[in-house]
């Protein structure tokens, strides 16, 4: 009897191999003053692509939040049950210095460190990064008040990790959320109609219904509230001094596309006690400061995601064969290979670029400050829309394999239309960074002497960086152009960090195609005469 089920030409699992560290990211370290971290991120990288870690993501977004509004006798509690496997993922984050620790860190390079072990460590699960994320962005807007800074960033600043709701004196660490949006406003967060009303003790009431609340199980939220100067940001504790608990109601959890293993809550607050960070009527200066930094994170996620896909992709065709040969020695799907191998090399460098800025910026540099504002915003528009197409392409490499939930790709795919809207939609990126030339001019100015520093090296980028000038200041229909725009300076922007730093083959592929108009519409589409040996080779897995 014939055997109907003998396996032949399947490909072996990727779990072992190191998805993250990669030429591009330790150049990067190096050049971003924080190459002494090399072997943490190296360690960290190969844990990422361990069994272990891959079953802790798996398990981590099957068995997913769930919702306690109620104990057994009807007291509320208001708690959410997470799998042993998300406090796993968390534990490791926080211990790898994922948090906020860079932020009391003498170390140069510090944040830059923390940036390329963002991106090694997500090559598990991006749904627990969503609370580490905002440990890390809390902390500068937490500094706005001195005296809430000094009782808060110890616990956010170490690298321990303790869950369970208590007072936050009693405990050894601490997480922090971000309540902001409302049903009525979305992004037009001064549409919100919470309400703070003063009390005699300092502390304000809020009252009000909070739409998008990403980790209610945090320790505290920073949020935003109509206070009698205006709209207003509010720390707001989930548990009080006494050990009570603060008037904050989870109604329910959203049941979203991806990043299932964070909860994000609906949640009511009955006149919950909050005290006021910054000044009245300076709630969205305040807490910008936080959403600055998770904007850095978002980009680091798309770029190491596109790394993950890449990496996938890579992997599948080498050793699947098909039409008499290995996939990936067939040109055309070698054309699509360095494709998403160039992306992913040009993602990588500029987001370690902005991590250095806001190392940078942290001690003091106030021009990386000003680079950092404006670059930052256009940044984050554009890796995060690629991210998503990025993805599609890289799934298909694997063919119909790619489409099976056991690849670990549907869900690659499911968290990439994340980063795009979290933090400020497509739009939203784009405007504000029209904001920052109206406003800021200044960030501007030091964006285009990042640019400057690479001219000279191809006509086609001198050409592209002297005509964005020239439109970016024509403020005709400028806000209807704005996409176009911030588009071109993005792509700039990457083309800066390759001519100046990287490979001169992968340099001459990205301005060739992205720059130079010898490319289509879709990836898989590179000119002729490309390098794609040396982008693929910087592009190979490393061994776990």
């Amino acid at each position: 009897m014939p055997l109907t089920h003998e396996v032949t030409n399947q490909v072996p699992p990727v779990v072992g191999r190191d998805l993250s560290t990669f030429p591009a990211l330790v150049e990067g370290l190096r050049r971003e003053g924080a190459g002494w971290a090399e072997q943490e991120v190296r360690d960290l990288g190969v844990r990422a692509g361990g069994e272990r870690a891959q079953t802790w993501s798996r398990i981590a977004n099957e068995h997913t939040p769930v919702l306690r509004t109620h104990d057994r006798y009807g007291f509320r509690i208001d708690e959410v049950e997470y799998d042993a496997s998300y406090h796993q993922l968390m534990s490791v984050a926080f211990g790898a210095g994922l948090g906020g620790t860079a932020w009391t860190s003498d170390r140069p390079g510090a944040h830059v460190a923390r940036a390329a072990k963002m991106m090694a460590w997500s090559a598990t699960d991006f749904g627990h990064l969503c609370p580490v994320a905002m440990v890390y962005a809390v902390v500068p807007a937490l500094r706005t008040d001195p005296a809430l800074s000094t009782s808060y960033e110890p616990l956010l600043t170490t690298s321990s990790y303790d869950p369970g709701l208590r007072p936050p004196e009693k405990k050894t660490a601490l997480i922090a959320g971000m309540s902001m949006t409302e049903k009525q406003g979305g992004s037009d967060l001064r549409a919100n109609t919470t309400t703070a009303t003063l009390q005699r003790d300092g502390r304000y009431r809020l009252t009000g219904h909070k739409w998008f609340t990403s980790a209610p199980m945090s320790d505290f939220f920073l949020t935003l509230a109509q206070a009698p100067g205006g709209l207003s940001c509010f720390l707001v504790p989930r548990v009080l001094p006494d050990g009570t608990r603060n008037a904050i109601l989870l109604q329910r959890l959203k049941d979203k596309l991806g990043n299932r293993s964070n909860a994000s809550a609906e949640i009511e607050y009955e006149g919950a006690l909050g005290q006021l960070v910054g000044e009245e009527g300076r709630g969205v200066p305040t807490i910008i400061e936080m959403v600055n930094m998770t904007r850095l994170d978002c980009l680091l996620w798309a770029a190491g995601g596109m790394r993950t896909g890449t990496a996938q992709a890579l992997h599948h065709t080498t050793h699947r064969a098909a039409f008499g040969d290995r996939l990936i020695r067939k040109p055309a799907m070698v054309n699509v290979l360095a494709d998403l191998a160039l992306e992913s090399e040009a993602a990588t460098a500029v987001a370690l670029r902005l991590a250095g800025a806001v190392d940078r910026a942290a001690r003091g540099d106030e021009e990386e400050r000003a680079f950092r504002r404006f670059a930052l915003a256009v940044t984050k528009y554009w890796l995060c829309k690629r991210w998503s197409a990025h993805t599609a392409e890289a799934m298909e490499c694997l063919g119909g394999n790619g489409y099976i939930e056991e690849s670990g790709m549907p869900r690659l795919y499911r968290e990439a239309p994340l980063v795009s809207i979290w933090e400020g939609s497509g739009n939203v990126a784009a405007l504000d960074a029209l904001r920052a030339l109206r406003r800021e001019p200044e960030t501007v100015d030091a964006f285009f002497a990042e640019l400057d520093r690479a001219k000279g090296a191809d006509t086609r980028f001198d050409d592209r960086a002297t005509q964005l000038a020239k439109d970016l200041f024509d403020t005709e229909g400028l806000e209807y152009r704005a996409r176009a725009l911030v588009e071109r300076a993005a792509l700039l922007l990457q083309a800066a960090q390759l001519l100046r730093h990287g490979d001169p083959f992968v340099a001459e592929a990205f301005v060739a195609s992205r720059l130079g108009g010898s490319w289509g519409h879709v990836y898989g589409t590179l000119p002729t005469g490309i390098d794609t040996d040396t982008i693929l080779a910087r592009a190979s897995l490393a061994e776990g």
